[in-house]
């Protein structure tokens, strides 16, 4: 039986990850900078807020995050820990109908506004089809989250972020998969005056070629379509039945299964 294991895309073990919430002006400049590095990010908007006082405008959500992820974030941002079943019912479902005729896509990400939540919201999200939910409960480690439902990110961009970055770099052990998932809101770097934190991140993190840079649903879908692989029973061929190609090191080898195709691992 061949010694199958998943890699990310084109056999990397590591995967870099943002994501910024509220829709705040600040993003203009901050999606700026993802685009000058090649980063990917997602972002986390209250439709029910969009053009209120520095929050961007609905016209112009879908040009600002082209190429990223547009996430819900709820449409009003309420600690939703403390409010009824129904009014989470509705803040979700509904900023997902309003992002989703923006975005021109599906809409199945979440930021916990406040990092607000509870069991019994994380058991309602896949009803409400939500597919991830960021908390705010920095790790500090690069570990493949058992909970997408409760995803907890590596680090605030102003918590040791260089030294994490630093960390991450000198991760080299192919066995394992490794994840960096940075999360703040762009407007601190207005009131910190600190934008060249993230510039020089990007510069340091950037343009690496054992790092696969993915918005939060990318890695989601990814690891979706690991898991639904069908292999045979000896591993010595494998049916790809996703949308997307999953990448495997077959006995130390790169192997891609492409969307939709067959393959024989031996």
């Amino acid at each position: 039986m061949p010694k199958v294991m998943m890699t990310f895309p084109e056999g990397k073990h590591k995967v870099l990850t943002l994501s910024y919430d509220d829709g705040r002006a600040a993003d203009r400049k901050l999606v700026g900078i993802f685009n000058q590095y090649g980063i990917k990010g997602s972002f986390h908007v209250n439709s029910g807020l969009l053009g209120i006082e520095d929050r961007i405008p609905e016209a112009e959500v879908a040009q600002i995050y082209k190429g990223h992820e547009i996430s819900t974030h709820t449409v009003t941002h309420p600690t939703i820990a403390r409010s009824p079943k129904e009014q989470i019912i509705d803040e979700i479902i509904e900023d997902r109908k309003n992002l989703e005729k923006i975005a021109g896509y599906t809409v199945r990400g979440l930021s916990y506004p406040n990092g607000s939540y509870n069991a019994l919201i994380k058991e309602m999200l896949p009803y409400l089809g939500i597919e991830y939910a960021r908390t705010v409960h920095s790790t500090g480690d690069f570990s493949i989250p058992d909970d997408f439902l409760e995803w907890n990110p590596t680090c605030h961009h102003n918590r040791n972020l260089m030294s994490c970055a630093e960390d991450f770099v000198q991760l080299h052990k192919q066995q394992y998969l490794y994840m960096m998932y940075v999360w703040g809101h762009s407007y601190e770097f207005d009131n910190d005056q600190n934008w060249d934190l993230i510039e020089n991140f990007f510069e340091f993190i950037g343009n690496r070629n054992d790092i696969w840079y993915a918005t939060n649903i990318e890695i989601v879908d990814y690891m979706k379509a690991f898991q639904n692989l069908k292999f045979a029973a000896d591993s010595h061929f494998v049916y790809n039945p996703s949308a997307i190609s999953v990448w495997l090191s077959v006995d130390n080898n790169i192997v891609e299964v492409k969307a939709g195709k067959q393959i024989d691992l031996i």
